[in-house]
C-alpha cells in the first residue's frame, strides 16, 4: 500500500535504512498492525483471567457437587432397604439429577479448558507477532521525531484516517464509475432510439420526395395543356380580331358609320343618325345585309330576267355566307 504524497521529509539516514517508500509505509502499515494487535493481546488476557475466574468457580461448583453426590451415595447405601419408600424415589431422582448436573458441568469445564488453551494458544502468536515486529517500533519512534506528532499511537490515529480516507475515496470512485457506466448505457439506448428515428424520417422523407416528383410531374402536364389553351385562345382571339377588322372594313365600304365617328359628326354638323359601336359586329353585319339587299333590289330594277335569276342566287349565297360569319363570330366571343 502506497500513500499519494509522504506525511513529512525523512532524513536520508531513515531511506537508506528502510529502503524504497514503499517498503518503509509497507514497515508503518506492519507498526499499525502491531499496534492493533497489542490491542487485541490485551482484550485476549482479559477474557482469558475471566474465564479463569468461571474456570475456578466451576472448580467449586464441580467439588461441591462431588460432595452432595457422595452424600447421595451415602444415603442411598444406607437406605438400600427403604428403596419402595417414596422418599427413597425421591432421593434416587434427586441425585441422579444431581448426577446430570455434574456431567454437564464437567462438560462445560472441559469446553472452558479448550478454549483457556486456544486463547494461550493465540496470546502466545500475538506475542511472538509482537516480538517480530518490535523492530519497528524504532521506526515509528524515529518518525515521530521527525514529524509533528507527539507519539506513536498520534502517528498511527493519522495513517488510520489516512486508511479510511483512501477507503471513503474508492468507494466514491466505484460509484462514479458504476454512474458513468450506467450513462453510457443510456447513451447507446438513445443512438439506438436517434437511429431508428433518423430511418423512419428518412423514409417518410423518400416517400415526400415521391409523392412531390408525381406532383411536378402532374404540374408539368397541367402547365402544357394550360399553355395549349392559351396559344388556342390567343389564335381564336387574333381570328375573331380579323374577323371583326373585316366585318368593319366592309360595313364602313357600305358607307356605314360608327359611334365614335357619328359623335364626331354630330359635333360639327349638328344631329344625325345614330352610328353602330365598334365592338358591335353583329349589327354590323345587319347594316351590310340591309345594304346588299338595297343593291340587289336595285340592281334588279335594271337587269333582264336572267340576270335577275344569276344575282338573287348570289344575294343567296352572300346571306349565307353572311350568316355563317355572324354565328363564328358570336361563337368565337362567347368562347373568349
Amino acid at each position: 500500500m502506497s500513500l499519494s504524497k509522504p506525511i513529512h521529509k525523512l532524513s536520508p539516514d531513515l531511506f537508506e535504512r528502510s529502503g524504497s517508500v514503499e517498503s518503509k509505509f509497507n514497515k508503518t502499515t506492519l507498526l499499525f498492525d502491531l499496534q492493533k494487535r497489542r490491542r487485541e493481546d490485551e482484550g485476549l488476557t482479559a477474557a482469558l483471567e475471566e474465564r479463569e475466574q468461571k474456570l475456578e468457580s466451576l472448580h467449586q461448583c464441580r467439588d461441591e457437587l462431588h460432595k452432595v453426590h457422595q452424600k447421595v451415595q451415602e444415603l442411598k447405601s444406607s437406605f438400600d432397604t427403604f428403596l419402595k419408600n417414596e422418599d427413597a424415589d425421591r432421593a434416587v431422582e434427586k441425585a441422579e439429577k444431581e448426577r446430570e448436573e455434574v456431567l454437564q458441568k464437567t462438560k462445560e469445564i472441559e469446553r472452558l479448558k479448550k478454549e483457556k488453551a486456544e486463547l494461550i494458544e493465540g496470546s502466545q502468536q500475538l506475542k511472538l507477532d509482537v516480538q517480530s515486529h518490535t523492530i519497528y517500533q524504532d521506526i515509528l519512534e524515529q518518525m515521530v521525531k521527525l514529524t509533528k506528532f507527539k507519539d506513536v499511537d498520534l502517528l498511527t490515529d493519522y495513517v488510520e484516517s489516512l486508511l479510511r480516507l483512501k477507503d471513503q475515496l474508492s468507494v466514491r470512485e466505484r460509484a462514479v464509475q458504476e454512474q458513468v457506466y450506467n450513462m453510457k448505457k443510456e447513451l447507446v439506448a438513445l443512438n439506438d432510439q436517434h437511429h431508428l428515428l433518423q430511418l423512419q424520417k428518412n423514409n417518410e422523407l423518400s416517400q415526400l420526395q415521391t409523392e412531390l416528383d408525381d406532383t411536378r410531374s402532374e404540374t408539368l402536364l397541367w402547365e402544357r395543356k394550360w399553355t395549349q389553351i392559351q396559344e388556342t385562345a390567343a389564335k381564336k382571339t387574333l381570328q375573331l380580331g380579323q374577323i371583326k377588322i373585316a366585318i368593319l372594313n366592309l360595313f364602313e365600304m357600305t358607307g356605314g358609320t360608327s359611334s365614335e365617328e357619328e359623335e364626331e359628326e354630330e359635333e360639327g354638323e349638328g344631329e344625325g343618325e345614330d352610328g353602330v359601336d365598334l365592338n358591335d359586329a353583329e349589327k354590323q353585319l345587319d347594316k351590310i345585309m340591309v345594304f346588299i339587299h338595297d343593291y340587289a333590289n336595285v340592281v334588279k330594277q335594271h337587269q333582264t330576267p336572267l340576270q335577275h335569276q344569276t344575282l338573287s342566287t348570289l344575294t343567296d349565297v352572300q346571306k349565307s355566307d353572311s350568316d355563317n360569319v355572324r354565328v363564328t363570330t358570336r361563337s368565337k366571343h362567347v368562347s373568349v
